[in-house]
């Protein structure tokens, strides 16, 4: 006999009845999710990752970078070394990001001011204040105190990149000085890596308590480096 044939007849099958209409309403009395919406979860990540970044490049320029160990990192977070694989994958990658964040900041100011426009000693004096700007940051004091010589060659490629790139931006303003008449002729390469380098050693010297702040060491060495130090003979009044 057919399992469908149970004194019903042959092939046929038990009436259906109709199921309960179900909610999708939420009962009133439902507790709140302890989880926040994934765009919210997000948002906490990213803060999360750069307390690390900027935690780990405070102790790279206190202490150099292998002297400093993931274990430091977190101890100074307050947080368990494992915590810290959630944020990051190892100490090198760390670096990488902490350089390029502040070759990215230069790049972006750079390339900012050049969209802008003006004359070449305007934007070449903001290109500077961007420049001192960022190497009195905790990143941009990574680029100086740290760099990326610590890193395998591979990584050391794209922190390169970025680097020659603020460089021929230097370069052609000095050139486009000089064209303009209000740089003195001079070898664009060598100014600029006279300019970059006096501005990098403020990431050497620079302390948040100091005397000056940002802003007041920009001034004073921009006016330094384009107009020097010697003293000049007054100009005479024309009668």
């Amino acid at each position: 006999m057919s399992v469908f044939a149970a004194g019903r007849g042959i092939g046929t099958f038990p009436a259906r009845t109709n199921p309960m209409p179900r909610s999708s309403a939420v009962p009133a009395s439902a507790p709140p999710s302890p989880w926040e919406p994934a765009d919210r979860r997000a948002q906490q990540r990213e803060v999360k990752r750069m307390a690390v970044l900027r935690t780990a490049a405070q102790l790279f320029n206190e202490r150099g970078f292998h002297a400093t160990s993931l274990d430091d990192i977190a101890e100074r977070l307050n947080v368990s070394k494992p915590t810290l694989y959630y944020y990051i994958e190892n100490k090198d990658q760390i670096l990488l990001e902490c350089v390029k964040m502040a070759l990215d900041l230069m790049q972006t100011g750079i390339g900012e001011v050049r969209a802008a426009g003006g004359s070449a000693i305007d934007q070449l004096k903001a290109c500077m204040r961007i420049y001192s700007g960022v190497v009195t940051q905790d990143f941009g004091m990574c680029v100086i105190r740290i760099g990326e010589d610590p890193l395998p060659d591979p990584l050391k490629k794209e922190l390169r990149r970025l680097k020659a790139g603020i460089d021929g931006h230097f370069r052609r303003l000095i050139e486009e000085g000089v064209a303009e008449g209000a740089l003195a002729p001079c070898d664009p390469k060598m100014a600029a890596f006279m300019l970059a380098g006096a501005l990098s050693w403020i990431g050497r010297w620079y302390r948040p308590d100091g005397d000056l702040t940002p802003d007041q060491i920009a001034d004073q060495g921009i006016e330094l480096l384009l107009n020097g130090v010697l003293q000049r003979a007054p100009t005479k009044a024309k009668t």
